[in-house]
C-alpha cells in the first residue's frame, strides 16, 4: 500500500480517526490535505504530523455546501489534484428520541450526511482525471440500529447507502467503499460520550464489552482499512462497507 506522491483530501483529520489516516497517508509518502472546523485545529494538527512539505491546509465546516467546496478548491490548490477523498469529518449525538431536538438533526446530518455528499460532488471533477477513490467513514451504527443513537444511526445508515449508490453511479472510473466502525479509542469518544456519563467506568466498561473482541479499536486500525480501500490492492472492490467493529454487528 504505497502512495508516493498521491494527493490525498481527509475531511475531519484534524483529530481522531481522520489524524490517524493522515498520519498512515504520510508513511506511505502522500501528500495530504488537513481539514478541520477551524484554521487553529488544522494548524494544531499540522505542527503534530509536519513532514516536509507534505501536508497542506484545508480548513472549513463541511456542514454547509460552501463550506465543502471551500475545503476541496483549497485542496487542490495546495495539492494540485485529488486523488483520494476520504469523508472522515462526523459529529456524534447520545440521545434519547424525546431529548433529541431539530437542531441536534440539523447539525448530526449535515456533517455526517450531507458533508459526505457535497465533499464528493466538489471533487469529482478532480477525482475523475486521476481515476481517483473515495472513502467514507460509516460506522457500525450505519449496519444495525443502537438504542440512544436514532439521530446519529440515520446518518450514518444513509452514507452507507449512499457509498453504494455512489459506486454505481461514478464506476469504473472512480471506486467508492465505506468502512464501517464500531467504538473507537478517541478523544470524541471519550469526551462526548464516556466522560460525560453518570459513571465514565461503568460507561467505559460497557463500550469495550459492546464488541466480542472486549476492547475499543485503536484509531490506526480504521486508518489501515482505509487506505487499504483507497489502494491498487481493492483495486475491484467498490460499493462495500466494510466492517471494523470487533464482531459487533456480527450476530445481525
Amino acid at each position: 500500500m504505497e502512495f508516493e506522491n498521491k494527493c490525498v483530501l481527509i475531511t475531519g483529520s484534524s483529530r481522531g480517526i481522520g489524524k490517524a489516516t493522515a498520519a498512515a497517508f504520510l508513511e506511505r509518502g502522500a501528500r495530504v490535505a488537513i481539514n478541520g472546523r477551524t484554521e487553529e485545529s488544522v494548524a494544531e494538527a499540522i505542527s503534530h504530523l509536519s513532514v516536509g512539505d507534505q501536508l497542506t491546509s484545508a480548513p472549513g465546516d463541511v456542514s454547509t455546501v460552501a463550506g465543502c467546496e471551500a475545503v476541496v478548491k483549497a485542496a487542490i490548490a495546495g495539492l494540485g489534484g485529488i486523488d483520494v477523498l476520504v469523508n472522515g469529518a462526523g459529529v456524534a449525538c447520545h440521545a434519547t428520541i424525546e431529548d433529541s431536538d431539530e437542531e441536534m438533526w440539523d447539525r448530526t446530518i449535515d456533517v455526517n450526511l450531507k458533508g459526505t455528499f457535497f465533499c464528493t460532488r466538489a471533487a469529482l471533477p478532480a477525482l475523475r482525471a486521476r481515476k481517483g477513490v473515495i472513502v467514507n467513514v460509516a460506522s457500525d451504527a450505519g449496519l444495525v440500529g443502537e438504542r440512544g443513537l436514532a439521530v446519529y444511526c440515520a446518518s450514518k445508515g444513509g452514507v452507507v447507502n449512499m457509498t453504494r449508490a455512489m459506486a454505481l453511479d461514478l464506476a469504473p472510473r472512480v471506486r467508492v467503499n465505506c468502512v464501517c466502525p464500531g467504538y473507537v479509542d478517541t478523544d470524541m469518544v471519550r469526551r462526548d460520550y464516556i466522560d460525560r456519563a453518570e459513571d465514565p467506568e461503568a460507561t467505559e466498561r460497557e463500550v469495550n464489552e459492546a464488541a466480542p473482541m472486549n476492547r475499543m479499536a485503536r484509531a490506526e486500525e480504521i486508518a489501515k482499512a482505509i487506505l487499504y480501500l483507497a489502494s491498487s490492492d481493492a483495486g475491484f472492490i467498490t460499493g462495500a462497507a466494510l466492517q471494523i467493529d470487533g464482531g459487533s454487528t456480527a450476530g445481525y
